[in-house]
């Protein structure tokens, strides 16, 4: 009994590297790993741990990888979290702006080219947000908490859950207004994992 809790435990906290459409890397690819810390009203809500895809989203994986080491994320929000499909944040706009403008972005930043690729928008998977205009992507991006395959192909897949869906799913069901906005801020701080402190994941078999 005792064994089966803790299974379930980790298939409901983890997204193996052998599950689903995604690829194993190619050999000498190492694919980075994140933690990003939540917390609301000074309470720490856990850790969600990310793995990035640079062989199959390089320019996504690169500009994520250069705001976290600036520090850029730390103090963002989650400002939009739907229930049922995903929570999204990163916009810098939700670190000291007014409400209504989370969620739109500086135009100054950077934009990156869609990389649109094979992966599905399953529960777990890391994808980049973007305004109509498919090449839009900044900062944002977003964590599916449910499979949602009608944004295959549209949005492009540049990592997955590893470690703390238990969280996003908390994460998403925090109280919200009707912009899908939590009533009271959940922040992030997002640190890249280097050696020992990376999670080792199950070869692809």
């Amino acid at each position: 009994m005792v064994w089966l809790m803790m299974l379930a435990w980790m298939m409901a906290t983890t997204v193996w590297a052998d599950s689903g459409d995604v690829p194993p890397p190619p050999a000498g690819v190492e694919r980075p790993q994140y933690k990003i810390t939540v917390t609301q009203k000074g309470k720490t809500l856990g850790s969600i741990v990310i793995e990035l895809f640079p062989d199959i989203a390089p320019k996504h994986v690169a500009n994520f990888d250069s705001l976290v080491a600036i520090g850029f994320y730390n103090g963002t929000a989650f400002h939009r979290v739907i229930p049922n499909f995903m929570i999204q944040g990163g916009d810098p706009n939700s670190k000291t702006k007014p409400r209504d403008q989370w969620g739109y972005g500086d135009p100054s930043q950077k934009r990156i080219p869609a990389e649109f690729n094979k992966i599905s928008h399953r529960r777990g998977i890391v994808s980049a947000a973007r305004a109509a205009d498919p090449n839009s992507a900044t900062s944002q991006f977003f964590i599916c908490v449910a499979d949602a395959p009608w944004l295959d192909g549209q949005y492009t897949v540049f990592g997955r859950v590893l470690q703390g869906m238990e969280v996003a799913d908390a994460v998403v069901n925090v109280p919200r207004d009707q912009r899908d906005n939590p009533i009271d801020k959940v922040e992030m701080t997002i640190v890249k994992l280097e050696g020992k402190e990376r999670i080792q994941t199950a070869p692809k078999k």
